[in-house]
């Protein structure tokens, strides 16, 4: 195997995990604390989103295609690697696009529906769900990111 690929990798998922760490943390709990509505914290964090998740779908991507063409036999790798790609994928193709097109739908910022809104309450859902998937994303990247740390070759 070479000593290559698994540095590589913890480079990559560290660098995604990171990035994903900051913004699920730092920056979409201060965009809902500091700008002046939700309208525009949601606008800011719908901006950023993808990019994580996109980053997610060629990072875990990279991982598979590393093991392989790299021949490591990094089985548990690849699988952490596909499956936060996927669940990447998933959160921004599928959920993403419904709440795109609910948000288009609804027409008013969602603070002006009433709590019990089937609008609010869909809109509340789909964003539990892609929640959801960017945790698995950062589990399975977490697992991913360990097993290339011990894969790498100690210092001679």
């Amino acid at each position: 195997m070479r000593a290559g690929v698994p540095i590589t990798e913890t480079l990559l998922l560290a660098l995604w995990i990171g990035a994903a760490f900051l913004f699920t943390v730092v920056v979409a709990p201060a965009a809902f604390a500091v700008l002046p509505s939700r309208s525009l914290a949601g606008a800011l964090v719908g901006r950023v989103l993808p990019v994580i998740f996109y980053a997610g779908v060629v990072t875990g991507s990279l991982i598979v295609v590393l093991d392989i063409v790299g021949r490591t036999g990094a089985w548990g790798r690849s699988a952490a690697g596909a499956v936060a790609a996927l669940a990447c994928a998933l959160a921004q193709l599928v959920v993403g696009t419904r709440i795109d097109r609910l948000r288009t739908a609804i027409g008013v910022p969602l603070d002006a529906l009433a709590a019990d809104d089937p609008r609010r309450v869909a809109f509340g859902r789909l964003h539990a769900i892609s929640v959801g998937w960017l945790g698995l994303a950062m589990l399975a990247a977490i697992v991913a990111l360990t097993l290339a740390v011990r894969a790498v070759p100690p210092r001679q």
